[in-house]
């Protein structure tokens, strides 16, 4: 995607690509096929969804066709994962790779053992409050009652006169896969009405998927799963250098 003149323009697929989506089933079906795959054009050419669609089919509002609207359904359809996981933009992780991304990106802390160790902060802690409910036989119970990213903002004590950096702190947890998103619904007024634009609906990935689906991955070392990652996409983009892969997937975990 490039900016000019105050216009987007998006780089479409070109014919004969044999990775070219229509739909969004066709689309799930890639990011099973490659693992996984940022939303919007990026430092290694090919890789993203934006890549593999027609160029012209973006913001037209047709649920169908635009693969803006898509991530609605596909988040909604909890087949994969959405959220900001690759240099903090939007993309997509396959359930087969989402326990490595989550072993890595977390260096193999669950939320609530990385803050004891004073490697959370305050702010992603008042987040993550609203999800972890009490632990039962040692196990977090996680809190199932949706909530509006807007919503939760205020609840979380984020907002004017209250805490800074909301999106900030939404991002990092994303990044660290301790937050996915789920669902986008639009707000509602006080005669319930729909109004404004859709906002997004998270939750931790084993609120979603089961505690030992997402952190299966744990047994391995951090450095072997970000290993495991990299190697996988240079599999896929041979000609991707150094710099591409760290702008997207991160630098190696320090052992």
């Amino acid at each position: 995607m490039i900016f000019d003149s105050g216009l987007f323009i998006m780089n479409g697929s070109k014919r004969g690509d044999k990775l070219r989506v229509r739909t969004a089933d066709e689309l799930v079906e890639l990011i099973n096929e490659v693992g996984f795959l940022p939303l919007f054009s990026n430092e290694v050419k090919g890789f993203s969804m934006e890549e593999h669609v027609p160029a012209g089919s973006w913001w037209t509002g047709d649920i169908n066709t635009d693969p803006w609207e898509w991530r609605e359904t596909i988040s909604r359809g909890k087949q994969v994962a959405y959220g900001k996981f690759f240099g903090k933009k939007a993309g997509y992780i396959s359930k087969e790779w989402l326990p490595y991304f989550a072993n890595y990106r977390r260096d193999g802390y669950d939320f609530d053992a990385r803050y004891q160790d004073g490697l959370a902060n305050r702010r992603q802690k008042l987040i993550m409050d609203f999800y972890m409910g009490e632990e039962t036989n040692g196990d977090i119970v996680w809190k199932k009652d949706e909530i509006l990213s807007t919503e939760l903002k205020k609840l979380a004590g984020f907002g004017k006169g209250g805490e800074k950096n909301y999106p900030g702190i939404i991002t990092d947890l994303q990044m660290m896969l301790y937050l996915v998103i789920t669902d986008f619904r639009r707000r509602v007024n006080k005669r319930g009405e729909q109004y404004g634009m859709s906002v997004s609906v998270m939750f931790p990935p084993e609120a979603v998927w089961g505690y030992e689906a997402v952190t299966s991955a744990y047994g391995e070392s951090p450095t072997e799963s970000y290993e495991r990652i990299t190697a996988h996409l240079r599999e896929l983009f041979p000609d991707a250098d150094d710099e591409g892969v760290t702008a997207l997937i991160g630098a190696p975990p320090r052992d």
